[in-house]
């Protein structure tokens, strides 16, 4: 029970964290458009590499705040039934969910994107367009990182769900 209580706290800290660094990357995302905007309508300039690096920060945020997401409990549900659940029922919906459904997408996500981020490694892939961002190959190294901090929270949710059903 003590590795339990352990392994939610240290998980939950480690994407409260990363929550907290990828609301600088929004603030960064915001500026970056703004600078974009101003210059493609004012000034009638254009940038490729700078479009590129908007949806190379959207890509990270979206992708790393996953876990973050999941930890504070703001991720997409569809909440017909489970609003009026009991909070052992509720907690039974994330235990079975938790297990049976995300803890298993998140493997096999790991597991096949490891192909796919090797070879954009092995080649150092960089964008196909002129005056693209080059290393693109770090971009999708995120793809299995966030997906094992999702697996992280998942597993975190799941030892929560149980330790809930437990209790009661």
């Amino acid at each position: 029970m003590k590795f339990i209580k352990k392994y939610i706290k240290v998980v939950d800290s480690l994407n409260e964290r990363i929550g907290s660094i990828t609301s600088w990357l929004t603030a960064l995302l915001v500026l970056v458009v703004s600078y974009d905007v101003f210059v493609r309508y004012l000034v009638g300039e254009s940038s490729v590499g700078l479009q590129e690096f908007e949806w190379h920060i959207f890509a990270l945020i979206f992708l790393v705040s996953a876990a973050y997401t999941l930890k504070i409990d703001e991720h997409v549900r569809v909440d017909v039934f489970y609003t009026r659940f009991s909070q052992k029922n509720k907690a039974l919906v994330n235990l079975f969910g938790s297990v049976f459904l995300l803890i298993p997408f998140c493997l096999i996500v790991i597991l096949a994107s490891q192909d796919f981020v090797e070879l954009s490694f092995r080649v150092k892939e960089t964008s196909p367009d002129a005056g693209g961002l080059p290393a693109r190959y770090i971009l999708k190294a995120f793809i299995p990182v966030s997906f094992i901090l999702l697996l992280l929270q998942g597993l975190a949710l799941a030892f929560k769900s149980f330790l809930q059903i437990k209790a009661k």
